[in-house]
């Protein structure tokens, strides 16, 4: 994903943001909503400009309402999967598109860190994926949990990085096509 040859941008096409249940009852119930949703918006608008799928989940949108309209507005065309399981890949037919697009390594942003976030990750490294979790894109109702939960998934083999740092990475120099529209984001994030 970070390869660094300054006469190319880095190959892509293995790579998407899969956004976890960015719903209004759970940002609502999130401590620091507003804050956790500028990151994501940054995180989608990001993979938009870098021509990166984003994925939407949504936890039994039936009872608990869609994903933010203006996320997925960021996000242009995206697919967004019902699911009642915690875990993103209790979503029917998720799996089955990361692996026909050839998605090997997923960006994950999302609610809630101890429970669909950390259940996701964990069934992502089981089913082969190099996984990287937007810390500042994650979120829970209680800090001190999410705090244990994100090492633990370190521990597990996720990489677990700011948004910031994953996109200026992905970026590797200022030559990019992006970095003025990047910046300009981060700046107004």
């Amino acid at each position: 994903m970070m390869d660094e040859n300054k006469d190319e941008s880095p190959d892509l096409s293995g790579l998407a943001l899969i956004a976890l249940d960015i719903q209004e009852p759970f940002v609502r119930a999130f401590p620091r909503g507003e804050e956790f949703v500028s990151r994501c918006t940054l995180a989608v608008k990001a993979a938009q400009n870098l021509e990166i799928p984003v994925i939407f989940t949504e936890q039994v949108p039936e009872k608990l309402g869609h994903t933010l309209e203006n996320l997925l507005a960021a996000a242009g065309s995206p697919t967004v999967f019902a699911k009642q399981r915690f875990s993103c890949f209790g979503a029917e037919g998720l799996d089955a598109l990361l692996k026909e697009k050839d998605i090997h390594h997923l960006l994950i942003a999302g609610l809630e860190t101890p429970i669909c976030v950390y259940q996701s990750v964990i069934d992502a490294i089981d089913h082969g994926y190099e996984v990287t979790l937007l810390s500042d894109c994650v979120g829970a109702r209680r800090e001190e949990d999410a705090s244990v939960v994100l090492r633990a998934l370190a521990g597990a083999g996720a990489h677990v990085l700011p948004a910031e740092t994953v996109i200026y990475s992905i970026l590797g120099d200022t030559d990019h096509r992006c970095f003025r529209e990047i910046t300009s984001l981060v700046k107004n994030a």
